[in-house]
């Protein structure tokens, strides 16, 4: 959830910031004598769109050590057995599911874990001490799976492109609407009015809040793939579930029918639209009742 959450507010900062320099500077000159010039407005909402999402992604790893403070362990001289065991199983998993061996860090905090970066040789995984302090080696050991297989099945480069995509269909479409109320319904003919501006930055956090459905429906998809490949990774469910039944507070196995948690807490019925990880005990069952690995 952390991973996410970073991402979207670097994402939203760079939007806001490319947008006001751009049209600061003139860039984009999409609004002509005749109207909205959409094909430039395209490439305008793009650049910035894709622009923002980008740079989020290149920088998630520095973004992630320096908001969670977030100490690397270095692998060649780790400070006690429970940080050489880290490593040597986040590396383990790493050259099980192909990729680069990621960083790993721990930080201060409840229970949770997240993997971020750029590239897949070039990753990063975490684990609070709270996770630490909480579970078994074992449960461990299903957490640093899940977010191996994270990085191994590129969902933050896939999240990339589907934010780009989200951005630029919002800055398009909130200026489009603009200009129509401005024009339409406000009856202003000399040039942009004041009612343009308004009506954009209301769309863009209207839209930008039904945009941010889309990309929580993919993020929870995500999160059933890497249980799996969790699995996968490890030769069997068991760790994971053990571990997803520890974070909700249950025993595996005896879950209650209306529990519900996004993540590691709980959520009611709207919140679950915006929530990046599925209930803990939709997770369970989707492991529970997985095909044979």
């Amino acid at each position: 959830m952390k991973r996410i959450f970073l991402f979207l507010l670097t994402n939203i900062a760079v939007m806001l910031v490319l947008s006001a320099t751009m049209s600061i500077l003139g860039v984009g000159r999409y609004l002509t004598a005749n109207g909205l010039d959409l094909t430039q407005l395209l490439i305008f909402a793009a650049l910035i769109g894709f622009t923002g999402a980008i740079f989020s992604l290149l920088i998630s790893k520095w973004m992630a050590k320096r908001s969670t403070g977030a100490r690397v362990i270095d692998p060649q001289a780790p400070a006690t057995a429970q940080e050489a065991w880290l490593v040597d199983t986040v590396h383990q998993l790493a050259d099980r599911a192909g990729i680069g061996r990621p960083e790993v860090a721990i930080y201060d905090g409840a229970p949770n874990a997240f993997a971020t970066g750029a590239f897949k040789n070039d990753s990063l995984v975490a684990v609070s001490t709270g996770l630490l302090s909480s579970m078994s080696e074992e449960e461990v050991a299903g957490v640093l799976a899940h977010e191996v297989a994270h990085i191994a099945n590129g969902d933050m480069i896939t999240l990339t492109l589907i934010q780009g995509v989200v951005n630029t269909f919002v800055i398009f479409l909130a200026r489009v609407v603009g200009y129509f109320v401005d024009r339409v319904v406000l009856k202003n003919d000399r040039g942009v009015g004041l009612g343009y501006y308004a009506t954009v930055i209301a769309c863009e956090i209207a839209f930008g809040i039904l945009a941010s459905i889309i990309v929580a429906w993919f993020s929870r998809q995500r999160e059933y793939r890497a249980d799996a490949g969790s699995a996968r990774l490890l030769g069997s469910r068991e760790p994971m579930i053990r571990a997803l039944a520890r974070l909700g507070g249950v025993e595996a196995g005896e879950l209650p029918k209306a529990f519900q948690a996004s993540g590691i807490s709980g959520g009611g019925a709207i919140s679950a639209i915006f929530a990046s990880h599925p209930p803990i005990a939709a997770r369970i069952h989707a492991l529970q009742t997985a095909p044979t690995l």
